[in-house]
């Protein structure tokens, strides 16, 4: 069986506080959009191996075990004495992006193997699984635009739609990962909160939908501020870092004819319609 996990933007991010356990409240919208991996299993004949892995496209570092896509079927193994399987996972939704890549393929993963296996799961037992995997993995499993607080993990569904518009999404060769990001940001509270702009026409998004990960990332890695400058200047009507980078998106009017952007070879390039 095969699936395809997509990735999501964050439609503003505010750090409100660090919590005691060390973690942080925030706030923020996921939006998914349709930048996709793809997973495929097969049951194994072998029944002396627990699983085995096959990566294809982007290079994922580290030992099997610890991709969120296999620490899913070890997590329901675990549960439901899920038979030996062969994963093929091809990366296309580049790491350390803010874009949720892992988070989806570990969420997908549990879907896919409970339609595989019939385990007969709702989508709620489902979450349950996915929030143990990571705070926005659960996310994926409805995979529709929420209102997220907590740290991450708590959703709230709201009314929105981007339907029509273009994005345009654009990762240096650069890695951030969640605890550097974390480490520089300074929580704050915010004037006003993501779910009152977020249903604001977008053209205000602007000077009002901010991410705080940018005033701290924007010193260290220049080239990222430089690509959302140029977003704009390409007749972007909202660009911004999505999650804790470092990936920028822009979103273009329905009808717009993108000019010809040309970033370095090494630059990760989407560019799509939204759905």
């Amino acid at each position: 069986m095969i699936t395809f996990p997509n990735a999501k933007i964050n439609l503003g991010l505010s750090v409100i506080r660090k919590r005691t356990d060390g973690f942080h409240d925030l706030e923020t919208v996921f939006y998914p959009v349709p930048l996709r991996d793809s997973l495929e299993i097969y049951s194994l004949s072998n029944k002396q191996e627990k699983f085995s892995l096959h990566q294809y496209g982007k290079v994922i570092l580290g030992i099997p075990e610890s991709n969120l896509a296999v620490k899913a079927y070890l997590l329901l193994k675990k549960e439901f004495d899920l038979p030996p399987i062969d994963i093929h996972l091809y990366k296309n939704i580049p790491s350390g992006a803010g874009l949720g890549g892992g988070s989806a393929d570990a969420a997908f993963m549990i879907k896919l193997l409970n339609e595989k296996f019939q385990l007969n799961l709702s989508d709620y037992q489902l979450e349950r699984y996915a929030s143990v995997l990571g705070a926005d993995c659960a996310f994926f499993i409805r995979n529709k635009p929420v209102f997220a607080k907590g740290i991450g993990n708590e959703f709230f569904p709201i009314q929105l739609s981007l339907k029509g518009y273009q994005i345009v999404v654009v990762k240096p060769d650069i890695f951030i990962s969640t605890k550097e990001a974390f480490a520089n940001v300074q929580p704050m509270q915010p004037k006003y909160s993501v779910k009152e702009i977020i249903h604001k026409p977008i053209q205000y998004w602007k000077d009002l939908l901010i991410n705080d990960f940018e005033c701290s990332v924007y010193p260290r890695y220049p080239i990222i501020k430089k690509i959302k400058e140029k977003l704009y200047e390409c007749g972007a009507i909202y660009a911004s870092m999505s999650g804790s980078g470092s990936s920028i998106f822009g979103l273009f009017g329905p009808n717009v004819s993108l000019p010809n952007l040309k970033f370095d070879r090494n630059i990760f390039y989407f560019q799509t319609i939204l759905q």
